[in-house]
């Protein structure tokens, strides 16, 4: 039987390792990797590589803290994508909750498709300028 590499994570790359970690936990319910926790009383925070894991333990997502980072210009092509994430939710009601939600905690719009009919949904930036769509489909 052949055997095929699996996806372990997404990594992303942040000035603010803790910031957008901290972003992503809590717009998607994840939590930290075990030892990855925020440090408490006062400790030094090593946020260079922080990874996010689901409620089974699944790693989701890793944050790697880089020195200088250009966010994507996305729709301006100067600085493409590169890569995005996709999530979906069940129901435009639910769309424009999570869009509301991913605004509070630091994201920005950059694209509202949420009247389309066949698909509705929005590209948002993180914290860190990553693109990413919110959109109704089947997860």
């Amino acid at each position: 039987m052949d055997t095929y590499p699996r996806r372990m994570h997404t990594a992303l790359d942040t000035t603010d390792g803790r910031g957008l970690a901290e972003f992503y936990r809590v717009l998607l319910g994840l939590r930290y990797r075990a030892g990855d926790e925020p440090p408490v009383d006062g400790a030094a925070d090593d946020a260079s590589w922080l990874v996010l894991v689901d409620d089974e333990g699944n790693r989701q997502l890793a944050i790697q803290q880089v020195d200088e980072l250009t966010p994507s210009t996305w729709p301006s092509p100067d600085v493409p994508m590169q890569m995005h994430l996709d999530y979906a939710v069940l129901s435009v009601d639910e769309l424009h909750r999570h869009r509301q939600r991913a605004e509070e905690l630091g994201a920005t719009l950059l694209y509202d498709r949420s009247a389309d009919e066949d698909e509705p949904l929005f590209v948002l930036a993180d914290p860190a300028g990553h693109p990413f769509c919110l959109l109704v489909g089947e997860p």
